[in-house]
């Protein structure tokens, strides 16, 4: 009875042996890996933060090195007649090396438009600058007002005493008819406009005054 039993329980105890020494194994290759594996986390999440700290540093002074740019922007003052100014752009963006300094694209600028004749002067370019109050205006420039209406290549405004002058071939039409240019002002807010350098005109009759 006993060799019986024996024989019944020597398989099974085979069987057991073995599926302890697979268990045994797995524990010690567990016991391998299983720190190997925590140390590339490790690892890995060590590599991501220093890279993230990289990247940012090298990113943060392009961010603060970058212009400011302004959309749709408005300035708006008065000159010491008293008259208003508005000047206005598609796009503006401020100088890196003069804050005051701001670059214009497609300027335009409204001078006493609360008169009975405004100034309007409008530009494919410009400089506005804030400190000295300054408008320097760049290509198809354009400036009229209820009598007249002149085209030149650049103007410079002067917002503090309301002078505007320029450099370069004038054109246009005024009261007593057409004139050409080579220099230009405007005076006395707008009643008194000096022409010189090579000025032909054609005088018009029955111009409106």
């Amino acid at each position: 009875m006993s060799a019986l039993a024996y024989e019944a329980r020597g398989p099974a105890s085979a069987l057991a042996m073995a599926r302890w020494r697979r268990r045994s194994r797995l524990i010690r290759q567990l016991r391998v890996l299983l720190p190997l594996l925590i140390a590339a986390i490790v690892l890995s999440l060590v590599g991501l933060v220093v890279y993230r700290s990289v990247v940012g540093q090298t990113a943060k002074p392009e961010e603060a090195e970058a212009p400011i740019r302004l959309v749709n922007p408005r300035f708006l003052g008065r000159d010491i007649q008293g008259r208003s100014f508005v000047i206005t752009a598609a796009s503006a963006v401020r100088d890196e090396n003069d804050y005051q300094r701001v670059v214009l694209d497609r300027p335009a600028m409204v001078v006493d438009g609360e008169g009975l004749s405004p100034m309007r002067l409008s530009a494919r370019s410009g400089v506005f600058h804030e400190g000295d109050g300054i408008l320097r205006l760049q290509g198809d420039v354009t400036l009229n007002d209820q009598a007249a209406a002149f085209d030149t290549p650049s103007a410079v405004f002067n917002t503090a005493t309301g002078v505007l002058e320029g450099e370069g071939l004038i054109t246009g039409a005024g009261p007593l008819g057409e004139i050409r240019a080579r220099s230009y002002g405007v005076y006395d807010k707008g009643e008194r406009m000096v022409f010189k350098g090579g000025v032909t005109g054609r005088v018009t009759p029955n111009s409106p005054r």
